[in-house]
């Protein structure tokens, strides 16, 4: 069942998703350009790249397939997230969603655009 559930979610456009993430973000007080360091820094997209995205209604394989390079610190990102341990999806394409579902709820929550992008120095 997880399977079949999993390519509802890997054809779902991303366009679908996008604006939920705007509101989750703003709805605390952060920003739609937040938003958009945050893709653009998991994927490696610029803000042309996300419009055509947008546009074309790409769907969430397309987007992470496609996307030009994911950040080599994503590793970096823990925690759980829809109830799983982010870190420990097996399946790639599903650990990239939830890197993004992730780092979208740390913005909502308050977190430091430094910490949520995994600059700070790791000890």
């Amino acid at each position: 069942m997880e399977n079949k559930n999993n390519e509802r979610i890997f054809n779902m456009p991303f366009a679908s998703v996008y604006p939920h993430y705007i509101a989750k973000a703003e709805r605390k007080g952060r920003t739609k350009e937040e938003v958009h360091i945050i893709i653009f820094w998991l994927t490696g997209y610029d803000e042309n790249s996300l419009i055509k995205i947008l546009e074309n209604k790409t769907d969430f394989r397309a987007f992470f397939d496609e996307a030009p390079k994911i950040h080599p610190n994503v590793s970096l990102i823990k925690g759980m997230i829809c109830g799983y341990r982010v870190e420990e999806i097996e399946n790639e394409l599903m650990r990239n969603i939830r890197y993004l579902d992730k780092l979208i709820d740390e913005l909502a929550k308050g977190k430091k655009m430094e910490k949520i992008l995994r600059m700070e120095q790791q000890t």
